[in-house]
């Protein structure tokens, strides 16, 4: 008769290896005991740890609590109230489902579990070790629930041989309270560590200013509001202004239908929606929380419940980048200018006219050289549309009103600076920021299949490369075709420009031509998409109006309508700033009328 070689493992080793999947770390018993909480109900929670968990968490409640009998099975492994079967794992709205965190939990640690029901005429204590139930007693209790945690992985000591330090530890459960109270910003949540307050957050009644309660001031100060639905997704949240983002540590928390998880596709996404308005390697924080149908997301991947699936991915990963856009094109996402207090002044969006719904918009014309300008017009006349040949007009068919209603150029300050009045204080524009912004929009919707103006010339330019630059200069040869530069060899390493493009009277053909060639000859590039923005880029940067150059009233009312017409007009292509708004009320309160 063949050895027996397989058996049915006990209930203690059985626990402890879910206990495995469960509970890699104290943060993990923080989360699964605040998710718990949230599910019962509760507005307010506690949580209590020592030595960065390892010794002592405990998590009080003022939710449902549960009778005795319930309090008992809760310690059984998958023995749940959220689940009754298996099309409930279809559209599961609690935060935990599973049936296995406390058990898990219990399994490999000292636990007392005390609890109250508000039909109860007394409470339960629950005291087990390693999984193995003590003692069961009455307990005064109000309502709601209080686990404590002692000794984690006192059984197990290989895992608790791979804990970090207690501070180490300790900044993964804050990080797991903050990522959970940003879920449920109505949810009052408290943490002592080590008897010393580290988060105490009261309810709040908007995002907002629970990210300032979590996140800081400074940091909440940065962020944006995000607002956007497509189809049967809507994501809000707050994203970091692009001047404020930074290559140094960030924040980012993403939430699934009320639910933390982690998706690196979906970072990605929302930094792409960032494209030309932060440098290489910034990296700007992110809170944002997406509700799709319940039915289109499967939250029972992995115990931990960290990873979610997407019936559609690609439909969600649009949808975050084009929030992104959306939130960063509104003007509020301009830098506020700093006082002489050294406190940012106070920051509101302004209205700009916007054709039709986000994401439709018409594109700009492309800026082509000023008409004769009258000298003796009064500087400060009001922005309005400038005369467009008939071809143009209808670029701008679809605008309720010219992108730059409601504004007045009133003056350039040292050749570099357009002030501008607005319905809501003033506006200093950075004219060779505007007008990257500018040239790099009009660029890529050339590069992506149109064609610009070109300008003949009655005297072409002969101009000679180095052997590198000649070669990335033939190999991009079509795109600098599509940018107006009709090129052909000279013999040698010279070749002969014959048109150049026309982006403004002042405009360097030659030198922009060169330094352009120049970055390609150093540059490499992971993909086409990669490569068209960086052309675009380097073109606007190079053929932008300079600081220091003059410009007439009508070539800065152009301008400041072009740049207010943009998807992106806040920032430029390197991510500095285009505007900075001086508010009205700001003025005011200097000038003490306020």
């Amino acid at each position: 008769m063949p050895r027996r070689r397989i058996a049915i493992l006990p209930d203690a080793v059985a626990n402890r290896i879910a206990a495995g999947e469960v509970v890699e770390r104290p943060a993990s018993v923080v989360k699964e005991l605040i998710e718990n909480a949230m599910d019962a109900g509760a507005r307010a929670i506690a949580v209590e740890i020592e030595a960065g968990g390892k010794s002592l968490i405990r998590v009080a409640d003022d939710g449902e609590g549960m009778g005795r009998e319930d309090a008992l099975l809760a310690l059984d492994r998958h023995a749940t109230s959220k689940v009754r079967a298996a099309e409930d794992l279809v559209g599961v709205a609690t935060l935990g489902f599973r049936g296995e965190a406390l058990p898990s939990i219990a399994a490999v640690a000292r636990f007392e579990l005390v609890t109250a029901a508000a039909e109860e005429p007394f409470g339960t204590r629950i005291v087990s070790t390693g999984g193995l139930v003590v003692s069961v007693s009455d307990a005064a209790r109000q309502p709601g629930t209080t686990v404590t945690v002692r000794s984690l992985f006192l059984n197990t000591p290989a895992r608790r041989k791979f804990l970090r330090s207690a501070r180490s530890e300790g900044r993964a459960c804050v990080d797991a309270v903050t990522s959970l109270a940003l879920a449920a910003p109505a949810l009052g949540v408290t943490l002592m560590a080590d008897a010393r307050s580290v988060v105490e957050a009261l309810p709040a009644t908007s995002l907002a200013e629970r990210a300032a309660q979590l996140l800081g001031r400074r940091l909440a100060d940065t962020l944006l509001p995000v607002e956007w639905t497509q189809d049967t997704i809507r994501i809000a949240g707050l994203t970091q202004r692009p001047a404020d983002a930074s290559p140094a540590g960030r924040s980012v928390h993403l939430f699934i239908n009320g639910r933390p998880f982690r998706d690196h596709f979906l970072v990605r996404a929302a930094e792409r929606g960032y494209r030309a308005t932060i440098p290489a390697g910034s990296r700007p924080s992110l809170v944002l929380a997406l509700t799709v149908p319940a039915a289109d997301v499967d939250v029972n991947v992995h115990p931990a419940k960290l990873e979610v699936r997407f019936r559609n991915r690609f439909a969600v990963e649009a949808a975050v980048e084009e929030a992104i856009r959306h939130a960063l094109g509104e003007l509020a996402a301009a830098a506020p200018l700093a006082g002489g207090s050294g406190l940012p002044w106070e920051h509101r969006a302004i209205a700009i006219p916007r054709p039709g719904a986000p994401g439709a918009r018409s594109p700009a014309p492309d800026p082509g050289p000023p008409a004769d300008v009258d000298p003796k017009a009064p500087v400060g006349s009001a922005v309005a549309a400038p005369a467009r040949s008939a071809g143009q007009a209808d670029d701008l068919a679809g605008l309720a009103a010219p992108p730059g209603a409601g504004m007045r150029v009133v003056a350039q300050v040292h050749q570099s600076y357009i002030l501008v009045e607005g319905a809501q204080g003033l506006l200093i524009v950075d004219q060779h920021s505007a007008h990257e912004r500018v040239l790099y929009e009009r660029t890529t919707r050339v590069l992506s299949g149109g064609s610009a103006v070109a300008q003949k010339l009655l005297f072409p330019l002969t101009i000679e490369f180095t052997p590198a630059e000649l070669d990335a200069a033939e190999a991009h040869g079509e795109l600098l075709a599509r940018l107006g530069y009709e090129l052909a060899p000279f013999g040698g390493r010279a070749v002969v420009a014959y048109a150049v493009p026309a982006p403004h009277p002042r405009f360097d053909a030659d030198r922009c031509l060169r330094e352009i060639v120049a970055d390609l000859a150093g540059s490499r590039f992971g993909g086409l998409a990669n490569r068209l923005e960086r052309f675009a880029s380097t073109f606007a940067c190079r053929a932008a109006v300079k600081a220091g150059q003059a410009l007439s009233r009508q070539e800065m009312e152009e301008l400041v309508e072009r740049l207010f017409a943009s998807a992106l007009p806040a920032h430029d292509v390197h991510g500095r700033p285009t505007v900075v708004q001086l508010p009205l009320a700001e003025l005011e309160r200097r000038f003490g009328r306020r």
